[in-house]
């Protein structure tokens, strides 16, 4: 079985962060594992608080994976301040793994920061150059390319300018654009899209840890990067189609809606 490795914060409403990368990761048929950089207390309507964990413990977390079972791929999420990033950036630097995806998580669904602002210039400096693919929404990416976005057009100017940062290859999310969720990838030399008619749903929370998971799970079965975000696009839309209407804000996702039914049994 392939494997792959989830660095990232843990939400105990399990929509978004550790939980979600893990149900995505077994949905698509691979061995997923954790290090959790920080604990979030968080719902599907707000943040309440979080905290980091130390960068000594990451590391140890780190180590215990890639010295026993080593993955596949890697999958970072949310990094909440420097010393996170410092720590990560210098671990994936030692052991190398052939696929980096990096969700560069700033924000909550509802809007809560879940990155510190002082943060955002080691994310640009530290974390984009070691990305085989970074994955930001359009706000993430105005942050990262330092320009608004408004226009697919604008869309591939921030793809551009933020591979002249360093990461392997970017895909912006076009989810918080107007019309149809179209994302667009930029390996560095070609330019694909992907385009899905938008749901109309509040039940989104975890749909970028969702993406990145799936996206980390496809590379580590083997398929080219333009493919697996073209399976992963379909997978999470299916996720978003049949969201589940848990909780009094937005909703998670259904990470294993291919094995149930509507009326909730399995297939």
């Amino acid at each position: 079985m392939k494997t792959a490795l989830s660095i990232a914060g843990s939400d105990c409403s399990g929509g978004a962060g550790i939980q979600a990368d893990l149900k995505t990761m077994s949905a698509l048929g691979i061995f997923g594992m954790s290090v959790i950089v920080s604990v979030v207390a968080e719902n599907t309507n707000r943040v309440i608080s979080t905290q980091d964990i130390s960068p000594t413990l990451i590391a140890d977390q780190i180590d215990a994976v890639f010295e026993d079972i080593v993955p596949d791929a890697v999958k970072v999420g949310m990094l909440s301040s420097s010393e996170c990033m410092q720590i990560v950036a210098q671990k994936l630097k030692q052991y190398q793994p052939k696929h980096i995806v990096i969700d560069p998580v700033m924000y909550a669904k509802n809007g809560c920061p879940l990155m510190q602002e002082n943060a955002i210039e080691t994310l640009i400096h530290t974390i984009v150059p070691i990305a085989s693919l970074l994955t930001p929404n359009i706000p993430e990416a105005e942050k990262i390319a330092n320009m608004n976005i408004q226009t697919l057009e604008d869309m591939q100017t921030a793809a551009k300018k933020i591979i002249a940062l360093g990461a392997g290859a970017v895909l912006i999310k076009g989810g918080h654009a107007a019309g149809d969720a179209t994302d667009l990838l930029f390996d560095g030399q070609t330019v694909y899209t992907f385009a899905q008619k938008r749901i109309a749903t509040k039940n989104t929370h975890g749909t970028g840890c969702t993406l990145s998971s799936a996206i980390t799970a496809y590379l580590a079965l083997g398929e080219p990067l333009a493919k697996a975000v073209e399976k992963s696009k379909v997978y999470v839309t299916g996720a978003i189609r049949h969201a589940l209407p848990l909780g009094k804000g937005c909703g998670p996702t259904h990470h294993f809606y291919q094995f149930y039914d509507e009326e909730g049994g399995t297939k």
